[in-house]
């Protein structure tokens, strides 16, 4: 199994599943959410629909429609309140319940962006640091299909945090 990182486009990995950095409605929305949404072409939104939603820390799963990835595995991260309300245990759940989907759908390659960093306020060093520790708990505790995991970072300053990140575990 290996933890990677990967700058670039989350919509133009041709793996298994990606990881969207969701909203609770599951209906598309800024950054991540919007982009990927308009790559997969409305399908996905009329699957959304039919969902019906997504609380907090959780995931669901869909189709990956017009995308190079099989599955697109929604995941609602929590908006930053300055830390003392949840956020990361409801943080390190997104992954969790990501990486559980993926298991229960033979997924071997799984790329996450950087979940609650973008309009959520997330602290991107707090977020990076959750993120590969809880997938690394998650790959060594739980028997999977699951060979390589891609951290996808769009911009800089979220690379180098993942970087350290990946580097400190």
């Amino acid at each position: 199994m290996s933890l990677e990182l990967h700058r670039g486009d989350i919509t133009k990995l041709a793996v298994d599943a990606i990881v969207n950095a969701a909203n609770s409605s599951l209906l598309g929305g800024g950054g991540v959410d919007g982009a990927i949404h308009r790559a997969a072409g409305p399908e996905l939104l009329a699957e959304c629909r039919r969902i019906g939603g997504c609380p907090t820390g959780e995931a669901r799963i869909t189709r990956g429609y017009r995308l190079p990835a099989k599955y697109v595995i929604h995941a609602v991260g929590p908006v930053w309140r300055g830390g003392a309300n949840g956020e990361p245990e409801l943080l390190a759940s997104c992954y969790r319940n990501s990486l559980a989907l993926a298991v229960e759908h033979d997924v071997r390659t799984i790329a996450f962006p950087a979940i609650s960093c973008g309009i959520y306020g997330y602290p991107v060093d707090q977020a990076a640091r959750i993120a590969v520790a809880e997938t690394r708990r998650f790959l060594e505790e739980q028997p999977s299909t699951i060979e390589r995991v891609l951290f996808v970072c769009f911009g800089e300053d979220v690379a180098r945090a993942y970087e350290a990140a990946l580097d400190a575990a």
